[in-house]
């Protein structure tokens, strides 16, 4: 999943208009039957809209027999979904059901639009204690009723190449300095070898690493009043962790500063000219694509530096949500009661490659149970949220755009010390004022 940029200034100008003009709605509620129909936009999950369809279709011909409740599919490509969610704040003519990206709940729960899952409505999907913790941890601001439920959960790994690993008598790295030292090792610059890879020019991705390595040495993007922090001493020396697998240490080929899809370092790592790849679950689907089969490589989680905070990933994923004012609550509260049970949690995230949120539902989007239990472990134990504020967006931008020019510097020999770090990380901060 990525997170979707905002038009320019669209953000904003929805927003306000949002709190004006769907703050109510929720009278119109009417019960559910036979004969009801709703609409759902699901997100583009699958390699296309037709496999979506393919695979959501039968799904909710289960939820009409079982409920007589017809749906009205539309599955929304990403590029649209934020902004078409937005617009349908405004409007208040939207879907009765929907899926978001996670980091967008409390971004579309400031608009006042959305159903709040109270104790009530919690009750009627089964309640809280059902979602795994650091899943349903993204659903909405903390301590507000959310207005979105976790659909599906992925988490990031560190994928290594096993017979590289073994042939240089390296055992998986359990620690950053593991990793680095690993990475050096495997590192043949006359043979463009290279110890680990990156999509240095994706910003969502660029966004992604440098949010986990700041946290895992203290830092946090935004302090207690939602307001940027970007200059701290976490996040610093957690982009320079980043930006450091190629200014410091040249573990990387500099050739992957131009990598704007994280396609393109899948390849590498596929090929065997990168023994290591940072990527969520579904990397398991590209690496496939590419040709490399399951048993040729392993997953751990992503180290920390010895001295660090063991978080390895931030939880990405896609919540469901209801528009508070839908005349169909009680049947869209049944549909998300569905799309949410353990029967559909197994079906639908073996079929796009992602993480069960709900506890006791095992993952099963691979054969290979050790990564299963892996990327669980990940999920459980070492994932967090990223900042549960409206401007994540914007964070995404300035401080992926921060990272991408700081890894093209590196990427030309350049110095990348501390303070450019600092510096970059200044002006993203100065540009969340503009934003």
């Amino acid at each position: 999943m990525k997170i979707q940029p905002l038009a320019a200034g669209a953000s904003a100008m929805l927003l306000a208009a949002a709190l004006t003009a769907c703050g109510g709605g929720g009278d119109s509620e009417t019960s559910a039957g036979a004969g009801t129909t709703i609409t759902y936009w699901a997100s583009n999950q699958g390699a296309s809209l037709q496999n979506d369809k393919d695979v959501l279709t039968p799904e909710i011909a289960k939820f009409t027999q079982q409920t007589g409740i017809k749906v009205k599919l539309e599955v929304v490509p990403w590029t649209d979904l934020t902004n078409n969610t937005l617009s349908a704040a405004v409007s208040g003519q939207g879907p009765d059901v929907l899926n978001i990206g996670n980091t967008n709940a409390v971004t579309f729960q400031s608009t006042g639009a959305f159903l709040p899952f109270d104790d009530a409505a919690l009750q009627k999907i089964g309640g809280k204690d059902r979602f795994v913790a650091s899943s349903f941890a993204t659903a909405g601001k903390a301590g507000e009723p959310p207005t979105s439920i976790p659909l599906y959960s992925q988490v990031y790994a560190l994928y290594y190449n096993k017979k590289l690993f073994q042939d240089a008598g390296l055992k998986p790295p359990t620690t950053w300095e593991e990793l680095i030292a690993a990475a050096q090792k495997l590192t043949d610059p006359a043979k463009k070898k290279y110890g680990i890879v990156i999509p240095g020019a994706t910003v969502n991705a660029s966004m992604h690493f440098a949010y986990i390595f700041s946290e895992q040495n203290g830092g946090s993007a935004f302090d207690a009043a939602g307001k940027p922090a970007f200059t701290t001493p976490g996040m610093i020396a957690g982009v320079k962790q980043y930006v450091d697998l190629l200014a410091k240490y040249h573990v990387v080929n500099p050739s992957a500063a131009q990598y704007s899809d994280s396609a393109q370092a899948a390849g590498d790592f596929a090929r065997g000219d990168a023994a290591m790849y940072m990527a969520q679950t579904s990397g398991i689907n590209v690496l496939a694509q590419n040709g490399m089969k399951p048993d040729d490589y392993g997953i751990v989680p992503i180290p920390a530096p010895a001295a660090g905070k063991k978080i390895s990933s931030f939880v990405a994923g896609t919540n469901i949500s209801v528009f508070k004012n839908s005349k169909n609550v009680d049947a869209a509260l049944q549909f998300v009661k569905f799309m949410t049970s353990d029967d559909e949690q197994k079906i639908l995230n073996k079929a796009y490659t992602t993480q069960p949120p709900i506890q006791g539902v095992p993952a099963a989007f691979t054969d290979d149970q050790e990564k299963l239990d892996t990327f669980t472990e990940i999920l459980s134990s070492y994932a967090k949220p990223l900042p549960l504020v409206p401007g994540i967006q914007a964070f995404q931008a300035n401080v992926g755009g921060a990272a991408v020019a700081l890894v093209a510097k590196a990427a030309t020999g350049a110095q990348v010390g501390d303070a450019e770090v600092q510096a970059a990380l200044e002006e993203a901060q100065q540009k969340m004022g503009a934003s």
